[in-house]
């Protein structure tokens, strides 16, 4: 098999790619002949060695995939044999062949593309958790999306519309903007160009937001909770700018709001059971063309230095994809 692989922690470009034997299912594990596989930005710092999960080297990156189970290890049943499924494992995916637990496998519906069940895992997952069981967003609140444009964002945009919030999509140029509109933002703020206070602010009435999704962080997080309606909720998700940005938390005690972190990798292995809900529901949203799992990019895996590459400068719009 063929896999990408981080031997020293570096940038993009330090990844390698080798030719590997074909790996061998243990008990209750299949092994995955993958046909997509999805790539994210945390990809961009596990490999610099930046990230909270710290795999011994040399690994591969890549957290979520869709295939073909080719074999089965002790004790699985066979009927996984030969079933198209996705998967997210945290990391090791970018291979044409990956080694998967059972407990790790959600069969794919008949006439869901792999590419579109290779890009719900990760970033629908975490928004689906994110809104639904964290924020409880209701229909007819204000939902502010920052950095609205990427992975995540764009299943903010979509999620938090099909849930039946005014979705105000924030981005930093009219062109990511427009992305953002197409998949169902209300209202769009460029805070390239203007003051994001001010702007949701203008465009809640003077109100605020009723929820704070925030991928970013950075300079954008405290203006952007300034902006937070009373007993609003912000959503920590991640920190794309680069900067972990410190709170006063005298505006929270003033907005009577919450600021509620979000760590999807950690709820799949706590609550399996709550994460298996959610990704069978963004399955058949997918299937029923709810939601699309936009892709703005699609490399071939020799080329996964330059998947990753494009999100960590936060040029892709949606997802990012690595074929083998």
């Amino acid at each position: 098999m063929r896999a990408v692989l981080c031997k020293s922690y570096g940038p993009p470009e330090s990844l390698v790619v080798e030719d590997m034997p074909d790996p061998v299912a243990g008990p209750g594990e299949v092994v995955v002949d993958s046909a997509v596989i999805g790539m994210n930005f945390f990809d961009s710092l596990i490999i610099q060695n930046k990230y909270q999960v710290k795999p011994d080297l040399p690994f591969s990156p890549g957290a979520e995939l869709a295939g073909r189970v080719i074999r089965v290890g002790p004790g699985v049943e066979p009927s996984w044999m030969g079933r198209r499924v996705a998967a997210w494992v945290g990391y090791g995916a970018c291979r044409s062949q990956v080694v998967v637990r059972t407990d790790q496998l959600v069969p794919i519906p008949d006439g869901l593309a792999d590419e579109a069940a290779a890009g719900l895992m990760v970033t629908y997952g975490t928004t689906l958790h994110a809104l639904k069981d964290r924020a409880r967003l209701q229909a007819g609140e204000t939902l502010a999306v920052l950095g609205a444009s990427g992975g995540v964002g764009l299943a903010a945009v979509e999620i938090g519309a099909l849930m039946g919030a005014r979705v105000i999509a924030c981005a930093s140029s009219q062109d990511k903007l427009a992305v953002a509109r197409d998949h169902g933002a209300a209202e769009l703020v460029d805070y390239g160009s203007g003051e994001l206070r001010e702007a949701l602010k203008a465009a809640t009435g003077g109100r605020g937001v009723d929820v704070v999704y925030d991928p970013v962080g950075g300079a954008l997080a405290e203006p952007a909770l300034r902006s937070i309606a009373w007993k609003g909720r912000y959503l920590v998700i991640g920190f794309a700018a680069g900067e972990i940005p410190k709170i006063p938390l005298n505006l929270v005690l003033l907005k009577g709001c919450d600021v509620q972190g979000v760590f999807w990798g950690a709820f799949t292995e706590r609550e399996p059971a709550a994460n298996a809900a959610n990704i069978a529901t963004l399955m058949q949203w997918a299937q029923e063309g709810r939601i699309r799992a936009h892709a703005s990019a699609v490399f071939p895996l020799e080329e996964t230095a330059a998947a990753i590459r494009l999100i960590a400068e936060r040029k892709a719009a949606g997802k990012v994809l690595v074929r083998p």
